[in-house]
This record gives C-alpha cells, sequence and structure tokens, in this order.
C-alpha cells in the first residue's frame, strides 16, 4: 500500500510539474487529444479587406467556457494518473480558444497536420494527424463549420456542447458524436412541460445561431401533433429592440415565453423585461442559461414571473474543486499574452483575463456541460483503451478509433455512456430547475431519455412557487364547456369561439373538436352533448298490463258473442230474434267475433303478419258487419214507409233475397279491393326514428292507398245513419233504427277520438288506442244492438211474443193512416 501511495504521489507530483512548466492550453503525451473551447467569443461582425488573424484574447472572456477547458485538463489528468484506463500510456491535449467559427481555423489546419504539414495522400489510412480525436467545439455552427475537416480523415469529434439535431445526419457528418443531448430531446422536454401545465398559447424567442434556429424549427414540427400554438416567434440579435418585443409579447396577451438562445442574448432580454417592468411571466429558460449564476441575483429578477428551467442533470466532480484550486496556484507563471506565447504556438492559445478568475468563480460557475465534457473526454480515453487491446490481442479486422467510440460502452459516475446511431447519447438525463426565492436553481422535476425507465417524466408541482399563488392559465381561449364545438376564430387553433352542439349531435374531442358529428340512427343525444344513446325500441309486448288488460277484454266479447249466439239460436222463432234480422244476426255475431281477434295482433313485436292481419281482419269483416247495419236499416226503412208507397219495389226484394245479394257483393268488393291493395303495397313494420329522438317506435305502417278500402266502409256507415236517421219516428218499442243510430254514434265518437290522438300523439301507445277503438267498436254492436234484446228474451218474454208485436205495428199503422 505504501509503494503504492509513493508511486501515485510522485506521478502526481510529475504531472504538476508539467503543468507549471508548460502553458494550461498544452500537456505532451504519447496521444494527444484535441479540444476546443470558446473561452472568449467574438460577438461582433467586421468585414476584413485583407486575411487575419483574430486574437481571440482580446475578445470578450466567456467564464462558463473556460470552466469547460478546466473540466477538460482535469479529466485528462485524472486519466494519467489512473490504473485502469490506459495504464503506461501517458495522454495529452492541444487545446485552443475557438472564439470565431470562421477566423480560427489556424488552430484546426494545426490539430489535423502532421509535424507542421499536411499532406494530401492517395491512401488517407496512411496518415495520423496531430491530434487522435478532439472535444468541441461549443457551439452548433462551430462545429457544422469545422466537422467536415475533420471528418476529411475520420478524426473523431466528440462534442460536449453542439445540440443541433443536424449534427445528427451522418451523410453530411460521419465522425461527430456527441456527450450531450440533441434538441429533439431538450424540445420535447419543454413541450412535455407546456402539455402537464396545461397550457396552449406560448412565445419562442430564440437568438441568431444555428442551435436556437434548429430548435425553433423541431419545436415548430412538433406542434403539429399537439394543442400548442406557436403565438409568437422572434430571433434576437444586436439591433434587437427589447421593448417592442416584450410590448408585442403583452399585446398578445402571452404569459409563457421559452427563450431558447444562447447564454448572452438570453441574459440581455431578461434584463430587458426586468428594466421594462415586464411581471407576472412564466419564462422558460433554454438549457444554455437555466442555470446562469447572475441572473437570478439581480434586482427585480422577481418581478418578472416565475422561470423555470431545463438542463441536463448536474453530475458533481469529485476532485475538481482541489485541481481547481492547485492549478490556480501555477497560473501566475504561465503565458497570458499573444507576445508572451512561445514559438509555435498560436496566438488563441494565451488568456490574459484567465489569471484573474480566483478558484471560487470557476467552482460557482454554470455546471451545465461539465459532465458532458468530463465524459467527452473519458470516451476518447475509453475507445483508445480498447483500441490499444486490441492491436495487443490481434483483432481480425483494421479497427479505427472512431469504430471504437461508436461502440462505447462504459459506467463514469454512475451513469451510462453510450451512442446511437446518429452518434447521439442514448441516455440522457434532464432536471426541471425552478429559481426559487433564494436565487437558487431547485431542482422540481427530471425527464429520462432511457426507454427502460418507468416514468420518465415527471414534476412536483408543490415545489414551485408561483408568481399568482396558482399555475397561470396561457390559452388564447378559455376551453369550451362540456358538449360545446370549438370555431376558429383567427389563424390558430387554440383560439376559437364556442358552439353549442344541438340535439342529436355530439363532440368527439378527441377525434375533432370544431365539429358537431351526428349521431347515428340507432343514438340520439340532447343539445350539449359528448357521446350519443342508443335509442331504446318501443314496441306494446304481450306482457304490458294494458295490451293484457285489452286481450282479456277480448276474450270477454268472444265468450259474450257466443252465448248471444246460443241464445239467439234457442229462441231463432221468437220475434225478437226475427225483428233483429233472424238468421242475418248469426252472420252480424260472427263477423264481429271475427273482426275483434285483430286485436290480438296489435300486440308483440311488429312483423309482416301480424301488420296485416291487424287491418286485414278487422276492415274485412267489420265492414261486412257494417254492410248488414245497412240493408237492416233500409229493411226497416221498407217495412214500416216504402212497403205501402213502393209495394213493387218490397214484392222484388223480398222475392229476390235482396239483404243478402247487397251483402254478399260488399264482402266481394271489399276482399277484392283488399287483396289488391294488401298484394301490391301491404302493411309492413317500420322504424318510426322522427317522432321521437330518443325511441324508435316499432309499428306497421300503411300505404296511402288505404283511402281505397276506407271509403267503402266509409259509404257503408253514411248509408247505415241515413237509414236509421229516417226511421227514427218507428215506433217506440220497435227500436232496432235507433239502436242502430246510438251504435253509429259510439262509433263516430271512437274514431274520431283515435284520429285525433294519432295526430296529437306517434308513442308506441298509439297502436294501443288503435286496439281500444277496434274493441270500442265491436262493443258499441253487442251493446247497442244486441244486449237490449237478449234483455228481452231473458227478462221480458211478454214482449217477445207475436201478438205484443202485431199489436205495435198495428198502431203506428193507424197513427199514420190518421195522419
Amino acid at each position: 500500500i505504501a509503494c503504492s501511495c509513493f508511486f501515485l504521489c510522485c506521478n502526481y507530483k510529475q504531472n504538476l510539474i508539467l503543468i507549471t512548466l508548460t502553458s494550461e492550453f498544452k500537456l505532451d503525451g504519447e496521444y494527444i487529444l484535441g479540444g476546443l473551447f470558446d473561452i472568449h467569443h467574438r460577438s461582433s461582425s467586421v468585414v476584413y479587406n485583407r486575411p487575419v488573424i483574430v486574437d481571440c484574447s482580446r475578445q470578450s472572456f466567456t467564464l462558463s467556457s473556460y470552466r469547460m477547458f478546466q473540466v477538460m485538463r482535469f479529466a485528462v489528468q485524472e486519466i494519467n494518473n489512473s490504473s485502469l484506463i490506459l495504464p503506461n500510456v501517458s495522454l495529452g491535449y492541444e487545446i485552443f480558444d475557438h472564439c470565431s467559427d470562421t477566423f480560427n481555423f489556424q488552430a484546426i489546419l494545426n490539430m489535423i497536420s502532421r509535424n507542421g504539414s499536411i499532406q494530401v495522400l492517395r491512401c488517407v489510412n496512411e496518415y495520423v494527424s496531430k491530434v487522435i480525436a478532439v472535444a468541441g467545439p461549443f457551439r452548433s455552427m462551430e462545429s457544422m463549420t469545422v466537422a467536415p475537416l475533420f471528418a476529411m480523415n475520420l478524426i473523431p469529434m466528440v462534442n460536449y456542447g453542439s445540440s443541433s439535431s443536424v449534427l445528427s445526419d451522418k451523410w453530411k457528418y460521419p465522425s461527430f458524436l456527441r456527450t450531450t443531448a440533441s434538441n429533439k430531446d431538450l424540445i420535447q422536454l419543454i413541450i412535455l412541460i407546456i402539455q402537464h401545465f396545461n397550457w396552449n398559447w406560448v412565445a419562442f424567442v430564440s437568438s441568431g445561431d444555428e442551435n436556437s434556429q434548429n430548435g425553433l424549427q423541431l419545436f415548430k414540427s412538433k406542434l403539429k401533433d399537439t394543442k400548442i400554438c406557436l403565438a409568437y416567434a422572434k430571433e434576437l440579435n444586436e439591433m434587437s429592440d427589447h421593448y417592442e418585443i416584450l410590448q408585442q409579447l403583452e399585446d398578445l396577451s402571452i404569459e409563457v415565453i421559452i427563450v431558447f438562445a444562447r447564454q448572452s442574448s438570453a441574459v440581455a432580454f431578461i434584463k430587458s423585461a426586468i428594466k421594462h417592468n415586464i411581471h407576472s411571466k412564466v419564462w422558460i429558460a433554454g438549457d444554455s442559461w437555466s442555470l446562469n449564476k447572475n441572473l437570478p441575483r439581480l434586482s427585480g429578477i422577481k418581478a418578472i414571473g416565475t422561470i423555470i428551467g431545463i438542463t441536463e442533470t448536474v453530475m458533481p466532480l469529485p476532485g475538481f474543486k482541489d485541481f481547481v484550486y492547485l492549478s490556480h496556484t501555477q497560473r501566475n507563471n504561465r503565458p497570458t499574452t499573444c507576445e508572451q506565447t512561445p514559438s509555435g504556438r498560436t496566438c488563441n492559445q494565451a488568456c490574459d483575463l484567465c489569471s484573474d478568475v480566483s478558484p471560487e468563480e470557476i467552482i460557482g460557475e454554470n455546471p451545465s456541460y461539465s459532465f458532458a465534457t468530463y465524459s467527452a473526454i473519458y470516451a476518447m480515453a475509453h475507445a483508445l483503451h480498447n483500441l490499444l487491446l486490441c492491436d495487443i490481442k490481434g483483432c481480425s479486422d483494421n479497427v479505427t478509433l472512431l469504430q471504437e467510440l461508436k461502440r462505447s460502452n462504459f459506467t463514469i459516475l454512475n451513469r451510462h455512456i453510450e451512442f446511437d446511431s446518429n452518434g447521439d447519447p442514448t441516455c440522457t438525463s434532464y432536471a426541471i430547475v425552478f429559481w426559487n426565492q433564494s436565487g437558487q436553481a431547485q431542482k422540481v422535476g427530471s425527464y429520462e431519455t432511457d426507454p427502460a425507465v418507468d416514468v420518465p417524466f415527471s414534476i412536483n408541482n408543490t415545489k414551485i412557487h408561483w408568481y399568482a399563488d396558482q399555475v397561470p392559465v396561457a390559452r388564447c381561449s378559455p376551453e369550451c364547456s362540456e358538449g360545446f364545438a370549438k370555431k376558429k376564430d383567427g389563424l390558430h387553433q387554440c383560439c376559437f369561439q364556442c358552439n353549442v352542439c344541438p340535439g342529436m349531435t355530439y363532440v368527439n374531442y378527441t377525434d375533432n373538436p370544431y365539429s358537431c358529428i351526428n349521431c347515428r340512427k340507432t343514438e340520439w343525444s340532447k343539445p350539449g352533448s359528448t357521446f350519443c344513446t342508443q335509442r331504446s325500441v318501443e314496441y306494446i309486448p304481450f306482457t304490458d298490463p294494458v295490451a293484457i288488460t285489452l286481450m282479456f277484454s277480448t276474450g270477454v266479447l268472444l265468450a259474450l258473442t257466443l252465448a248471444i249466439v246460443i241464445l239467439f239460436a234457442l229462441n231463432y222463432d221468437k220475434p225478437v230474434v226475427k225483428s233483429a234480422g233472424g238468421p242475418m244476426c248469426f252472420l252480424l255475431l260472427g263477423c264481429l267475433s271475427a273482426s275483434s281477434i285483430s286485436v290480438f295482433f296489435f300486440f308483440g313485436k311488429p312483423t309482416v303478419t301480424n301488420c296485416v292481419l291487424r287491418y286485414f281482419l278487422f276492415l274485412l269483416f267489420y265492414t261486412v258487419c257494417l254492410g248488414c247495419f245497412a240493408v237492416r236499416s233500409f229493411q226497416i226503412v221498407c217495412i214500416f214507409k216504402m212497403a205501402t208507397k213502393f209495394p213493387k219495389i218490397h214484392s222484388w226484394w223480398v222475392k229476390h233475397n235482396g239483404q243478402w245479394w247487397l251483402i254478399a257483393i260488399v264482402f266481394v268488393l271489399q276482399l277484392l279491393l283488399l287483396t289488391t291493395v294488401f298484394t301490391a303495397s301491404p302493411p309492413t313494420p317500420v322504424n318510426d326514428m322522427t317522432s321521437y329522438r330518443d325511441q324508435i317506435i316499432l309499428k306497421c305502417a300503411m300505404s296511402r292507398t288505404v283511402i281505397m278500402f276506407l271509403l267503402l266502409t266509409i259509404v257503408l256507415a253514411s248509408l247505415c245513419f241515413i237509414f236509421s236517421y229516417m226511421g227514427k219516428d218507428l215506433p217506440k218499442n220497435y227500436n232496432e233504427s235507433k239502436a242502430i243510430t246510438l251504435y253509429l254514434l259510439f262509433l263516430i265518437l271512437t274514431w274520431i277520438t283515435f284520429c285525433t290522438a294519432s295526430i296529437l300523439y306517434h308513442g308506441k301507445y298509439l297502436q294501443l288506442f288503435n286496439a281500444m277503438s277496434v274493441l270500442s267498436s265491436s262493443y258499441s254492436i253487442l251493446f247497442c244492438y244486441f244486449l237490449p234484446k237478449c234483455y228481452i228474451i231473458i227478462f221480458q218474454p211478454q214482449k217477445n211474443t207475436q201478438q205484443h208485436f202485431q199489436g205495435i205495428i198495428q198502431r203506428y199503422t193507424q197513427n199514420i193512416s190518421s195522419k
């Protein structure tokens, strides 16, 4: 153990001596890693008329990039001190201050050169550059500019900060990999946050760099599958009028503002919001400034609203703090200006402000990309380690460092490092942070791209303190009430009016919230519905109490009819039976029974058979009943009035049995009419879907040709009434004519009532009314015509004699003669 400690201490001291004697930008080793960090940033655009080399040390200093620069140096030292990775192999680096994407090519050329020159060879596989792999540069545009030069010899680029999704294209950037997340994951997380809080009216503020513009394009493309509307999009640049932009946001009533811009542009924009008293907004910070250390300390930052940031989960780097302190003690002896830079070094390998930065400032700076930088260096080291082992063991194929990098699969600081086919990390962990009252970025949620994670996205709402003590509402239009369809108002789908869906329609908010959909024919809905309900199918079953009552009443009617037939048969030769019509009474009672049977076909589910029988039986046999009464009324009038005035007509009528011929003609004519009409257009069961929106009434429909056979029935009823009215002054005790008149009045009243009900009511009980009308028509014959005669036969036998009837006729004849 003592020997091991001694070895590590000696090795560590040698590295400290090396750091002391050389620049921070370079470390000699057997294998050199390249590094590109924008420690300084050239923001102004100047057009030059002659070739120039930009002195990066004279540009604006970026502390966050300087921290990443120190992380690379720390990672290389840690690897050199490790006995597990690259043992007995020294790893060096050549780092450049990449302050411009267009004026720093001398650094790139230096990296891909060999002994100060670049040779164009026929076989590029034989060419070995100065560096074996490169970390950086930070910005996406810078990476897109220099990546083709490294791809020329497939020199691996393992990037720590460029997140543009364009760099995932392996046809254009075959040697590009990255340990930071792609914009597609960042934008997806932003959308998840917006959806989580049910916002849909947002603004997207970007800057002119490639990364921000790529984020904007991804955001627009991903909105197509969401209910989020991009109300406003603006690109920030050096000439932007922040006040005008902020005023436009206020005019559009935008409460949620996504600031996906480079850090310098975002900071300037937020400072303008504070200056112009913008308040009560939600600001969603991109990963470039979500962990900014200075903004939370500004006076008035709390007044602008709630700031929610997204960043890769910060991983503490054990030993980095000690490294920064130890490195700081040696910094004063290193070259800090371009003039002090040793020969053979470029002017972008000097930092005149770095000596003024304290260790505390470096350690306290934004750590967003520290782990990405750290893991990028380790990915290179692991790939080199595997490649050297492959050379020792003798691999079957000529494996390159780029191929080994693509196969990376290791764990560091409990984080798994692996690349997909596009060179993007397969597993990225994001933190959702909230700038709390103390100015700290407090973690309130997380997002994992690893598909194996059960809950990839989560936010603890209770940890976020909103400026209004509740989740702000960010919507163009308030959500419609249930059952209201949206009507687009303007260009955006989030702006709409709400119109209630009428009855028999519904709105489906999942499929199409902008239209009212008609229900199916078998369904119905109330106004303002979100679904349709199945209509109830209505008909009168045989088990219905009223149906049972009517069928029982029909059975009673048939029993009474049978009883009357028996009574009349026993008293066939008596005057009462003869005056009632004699043999015609039996025909009348038989047809009455046959017509009454139709009542049984009004119940149960309608079919073609019971639809035909319910009308056919009643219309045929009841018409015969009316024919019998018409003949009987005519006979009564003939006996008392026409026999003396028209004796020849009366004798012809009696001689040739005119009453039976007339009844036979009525029967045959009605039978032909019914058969013709029912054959051509029979009553059929139909589903009445128009009378009631919530019901389907099963009933029998008759064609308009029904008037043909109703016409005969109406004519017979009219003749009955005329003849019976003519006999109103007949003998008081001889009341057949009066009985027929009373029956006809009941008949007319019954069917007028039914017709009125059929006009006013269309429900299932209309068939019940029809059956009741049929039964009432039959009972009216029974009560008005037959039961009085039954009463005389049973209870007044003295009136059922020949002498009684002759006396009545003689008195009537004498009264007529006297007049």
